[in-house]
């Protein structure tokens, strides 16, 4: 399934992030006969959200399966597939329903390479709608990209655009070990310009959204979107923020976020996850121990998910995770060292 790398010349068409996702799925099934789709209502009923849409008419119910309410079962299904040589790719209805799974995508995908010597691979994806803005609540609103962050063994994604989420997928599929795509529910009505074809986004880099030279800010997911409409809002004041795209939380892209703190000085992490132990505080901790950390002139900032579930009213639902208003004091506050 080894393919190039993106072709920036390659002919390009506005689509939805969700299409993206689908073509990306369509392309790899058309192309691959190992690949197959798993995860509740993914068939008839197109996905929980219509990502997978017509591709069981497309590839038929042997491709795209429709598995029982049972997350644990769904997800040793997909590992044994993948160990059998097969390349599935599981959607979780919510990522918050992963936490039913933890143990077939913990302790044994991530684990298998390790404990067999290196001897087994399990090349599985794993979709995980995420985070809140839909009103779905506690138990349907969570990020938890830090939480299998914290795991060796897994590769983890989430990208914020709709070229990087086909191409993202694209790159999983040919990636040998588990990765986990989170994938923000309010960014899949997003539209956005996708290169025809194959093409992959690679795995562990990340991209400069925009340039600047006064303060940097790394976010992924939707707040790339809500701190670049910061960044243009403090451009009006003079302040020029550069803004990066994590794209991959596991492995971390570390040279491009070390040298643009090189460059301005100054870091703030904006994440939607609870701010606590959070994909902020790993950065922090990364900058704080490297070269960079010499050419900081202001402490680093942290901007991230409240204490405390998601609430279902709308107003407190906003409340609970950074907005493109809080993107813009704490980056305003920074800029001018009055933190």
């Amino acid at each position: 399934m080894n393919a190039p790398a993106k072709q920036l010349d390659a002919d390009t068409r506005e689509i939805s992030y969700s299409e993206a996702i689908r073509e990306a799925m369509g392309l790899a099934l058309e192309r691959d006969e190992r690949v197959v789709l798993m995860g509740e209502d993914i068939g008839v009923y197109g996905g929980a959200f219509q990502v997978t849409g017509d591709l069981v008419e497309r590839f038929g119910t042997d491709r795209v399966m429709d598995t029982p309410i049972s997350e644990l079962g769904g997800a040793g299904v997909a590992v044994g597939a993948a160990l059998t040589g097969l390349r599935p790719i599981f959607e979780f209805q919510f990522s918050d329903f992963a936490a039913l799974a933890m143990e077939q995508i913990v302790n044994q995908a991530a684990k298998m390479r390790y404990m067999l010597g290196g001897e087994a691979s399990v090349p599985v994806v794993f979709r995980m709608p995420a985070g809140s803005g839909t009103g779905a609540a506690a138990q349907h609103s969570q990020s938890f990209e830090a939480w299998f962050g914290h795991v060796p063994g897994l590769k983890v994604v989430q990208p914020s655009t709709p070229e990087d989420a086909k191409g993202l997928l694209l790159a999983a599929l040919e990636d040998p070990d588990p990765v986990v795509m989170f994938e923000h529910k309010l960014l899949y009505k997003m539209k956005g310009h996708v290169p025809e074809g194959w093409y992959t986004t690679p795995i562990g880099k990340a991209a400069i959204r925009r340039d600047g030279k006064d303060v940097t800010i790394v976010a992924s997911a939707i707040m790339v979107h809500r701190a670049l409409a910061a960044a243009e809002k403090l451009a009006e004041e003079g302040i020029e923020a550069e803004v990066i795209d994590l794209r991959s939380v596991r492995p971390i892209d570390r040279d491009t976020i070390i040298g643009s703190v090189r460059k301005t000085g100054k870091l703030l992490c904006v994440y939607e996850g609870v701010r606590t132990l959070g994909v902020g505080a790993e950065i922090s901790a990364m900058i704080a121990e490297s070269e960079a950390f010499d050419y900081l002139d202001a402490p680093i900032q942290r901007l991230g998910g409240a204490e405390a579930p998601i609430p279902y009213n709308p107003d407190l639902e906003k409340a609970a995770v950074p907005q493109t208003p809080d993107i813009e004091v704490a980056a305003r506050r920074l800029a001018r060292r009055e933190v």
